[in-house]
């Protein structure tokens, strides 16, 4: 390490600004930094004193995500077995398939978002936004696994430029740039983002590239119908709880694991680095929606099954707590929550169009976060100045 470093140290001054290659300043110190902590210090009182910068954070988010990716990468080969009746097919068959099909999806993420922003930070001569590291790891877990390529990397593209790029980059944008990514998909191109198979829990065993299914007695080319969240009076058709808890199910490639995306929910809290009040308010919201459909004959289901079904968890988990597009104050935080997981179920259930809610909700939960932060603050100011007047 120490080799490294003093290597970067040596070419530096040719990157600084003045020096032959100083035009790439901004593309060097991203990855000087990414490397090692930065050397500088504050040159005035400082607030907070802390090591940990935006990169560090970033960085465990990323980890947080990898369950569920690693997870996710099985979880495509293994619903390849079953769809196809591969009974030879072991442990590492099933791993490998999985990796060439995800595979391809991180590297269009990263070459294309990464490739704007670093193009973006050289035009503008700042420093290369951080926040891309999540966003990147997040978009191939919430798309189906098939997406052609060249779609994805339009939607990065508008996500990045349009989402992010417009309002300033990473820590100006209004909405989340993975779930742009997504909605751009889902709208642009809807005839390849079936809202049975992204987002959702898929019922019988189809597969999550939208290829074939088996079911009981072969295979056949195509398979298209309802699933409970298409259709939620359609209780028998629903996998097993164990089935969607573990995440043996079809699904987008991070969102089907229960129990992955919560070591990814301890890791976050853990460090701090996620609202614990978004992901249990989110779980409040969900539950009041779902069991009261339940109690009006809206869906077959208990309240608790929103919870582990379609990709509610993972966006409760990753997505709605993102710290620049969510609510910042406390209070707001718990409202924020509550309505992002009552919103997702609602949609569900009584919007027969679109199966799954949560991206919507989250989107645009996103668009009033700050507006819910705004009377959160106006109602606190006002009940200190009524106890001010008193005394």
């Amino acid at each position: 390490m120490n080799g490294l470093r003093n290597f970067v140290d040596k070419i530096k001054p040719t990157f600084e600004k003045g020096g032959k290659l100083g035009f790439l300043h901004s593309t060097f110190d991203a990855f000087e930094t990414f490397l090692f902590v930065p050397n500088t210090v504050t040159r005035k009182g400082a607030h907070v004193r802390d090591c940990v910068d935006l990169k560090r954070v970033m960085i465990m988010v990323v980890i947080a995500l990898v369950p569920a990716m690693l997870f996710g990468i099985w979880n495509v080969g293994y619903q390849h077995k079953l769809a196809f009746g591969l009974t030879d097919w072991n442990f590492w068959n099933i791993v490998l398939y999985g990796l060439v099909k995800v595979l391809p999806l991180y590297l269009v993420s990263y070459l294309v978002g990464l490739g704007i922003e670093f193009v973006s930070a050289q035009i503008q001569g700042h420093e290369v936004n951080e926040g891309y590291l999540v966003s990147g790891m997040l978009i191939p877990l919430i798309v189906p696994v098939d997406v052609p390529l060249w779609m994805l990397a339009i939607a990065v593209a508008f996500a990045v430029i349009i989402g992010k790029e417009v309002f300033g980059g990473t820590g100006m944008n209004i909405w989340n740039p993975a779930l742009l990514t997504r909605a751009f998909l889902f709208f642009s191109y809807p005839s390849k983002m079936s809202g049975s198979t992204v987002w959702t829990g898929g019922v019988e065993r189809f597969m999550n590239e939208g290829v074939a299914f088996q079911a009981g007695n072969g295979l056949v080319d195509g398979f298209s119908g309802a699933t409970p969240l298409a259709d939620p009076t359609l209780a028998n058709l629903q996998p097993k709880l164990m089935d969607m808890i573990l995440g043996t199910i079809p699904g987008s490639v991070g969102e089907t694991s229960v129990i992955a995306i919560l070591l990814g929910a301890i890791i976050l809290i853990g460090t701090g680095v996620a609202s614990w009040k978004i992901m249990f308010s989110s779980v409040l919201g969900g539950l009041a929606i779902g069991y009261l459909g339940y109690a009006v004959g809206a869906t077959d289901l208990p309240g608790y099954y929103q919870l582990v079904m379609g990709g509610f968890l993972f966006g409760t988990v990753f997505m709605a707590t993102d710290p620049v597009t969510s609510a910042q104050t406390e209070c707001g935080k718990w409202i924020y929550g509550f309505l992002v997981g009552a919103l997702a179920v609602t949609v569900r259930l009584w919007n027969p169009g679109y199966p799954e809610g949560m991206m919507l909700a989250i989107l645009l939960m996103n668009t009033f976060a700050p507006l819910i932060d705004h009377y959160v603050i106006e109602g606190s100011i006002k009940r200190r100045a009524k106890k001010v007047k008193i005394a």
